[in-house]
């Protein structure tokens, strides 16, 4: 049996080794396949009621595009955030029912003017338990002005952009008086539009995106919009953030047309937009 030079040996174990090894190139094309494969980071979203079916759908097309970045979010009224915001609740993004609640927030030092943006119109809409007998499409807006309902809710205007709408609506109706004692004052749109949800009202004026998703639960009509002041809805990105890269991905994806399309099929339309609606 002839033996191989010992040089010759060293070289076929050389070979073998390297075809042994996994191909860099190939490694790192894969990796660069990902969407999105920077750090990890987690973002805290405080954000008005209205978006409380809404938002969930946004986040879960956001990270489909960048799936490192952990959301979370919290609900509640406008006005109640702001103040949570304001005694330190940790939130990177502020998402509001009325833009004028982000600038009280830029006026407190808390966030910075360049990081404020539109985002959405809202709509109003009159909002029934689904066994009520009152006929929304036929008597249309025509419903407030009977003693049928009893109670009416709203979200509390002190604090609630759609509560401030919802009694706007009422004084250009001059039936403000008429429901003084009717009124059923909810913490926020969330809790109003489940008011009427569950019987507790007869009806409740709410945004339309809570009475688009939850259709099936209740019955309901869009108010038209010259009845009410514009619901223009404003955001901002919160000076303590820690995770400004990704806050500021969520506010580009929110503004984009992928995002958009998403507030639009739940009633929202741009906040540039002009009223539509016909009395």
């Amino acid at each position: 049996m002839h033996r191989l030079p010992t040089g010759v040996c060293i070289f076929i174990l050389f070979l073998a080794a390297c075809q042994s090894q996994p191909d860099a190139t190939q490694t790192t094309g894969e990796t660069n396949s990902l969407v999105d494969s920077g750090p990890s980071s987690r973002l805290l979203i405080a954000a008005a009621s209205d978006l409380r079916f809404a938002l969930p759908e946004l986040n879960d097309a956001f990270n489909k595009l960048h799936p490192t970045v952990t959301l979370e979010t919290i609900f509640g009224a406008s006005g109640s955030l702001v103040a949570q915001l304001e005694n330190g609740l940790p939130a990177d993004v502020f998402l509001c029912a009325d833009e004028r609640y982000p600038q009280k927030l830029i006026q407190a030092g808390l966030a910075a003017p360049q990081d404020y943006f539109r985002y959405a119109r809202g709509q109003l809409a009159l909002c029934m338990p689904a066994n009520s007998a009152l006929a929304t499409q036929s008597d249309g807006i025509s419903l407030l002005t009977q003693s049928s309902i009893g109670r009416l809710a709203i979200a509390n205007p002190r604090m609630a952009p759609y509560g401030q709408a919802a009694m706007a609506l009422l004084e250009n109706l001059n039936l403000a008086e008429d429901y003084r004692n009717r009124l059923l004052l909810a913490d926020n749109v969330m809790q109003a539009f489940q008011f009427a949800e569950s019987g507790n009202a007869d009806a409740a004026i709410v945004s339309k995106s809570l009475a688009l998703a939850a259709e099936k639960a209740t019955r309901w009509f869009e108010i038209p919009e010259e009845f009410y002041p514009p619901i223009i809805q404003g955001g901002v990105i919160l000076k303590k953030t820690s995770a400004r890269q990704a806050a500021q991905q969520w506010r580009d994806f929110l503004l984009s047309p992928a995002g958009q399309a998403v507030l639009s099929r739940y009633g929202y339309t741009s906040p540039d937009s002009t009223s539509s609606s016909s009395p």
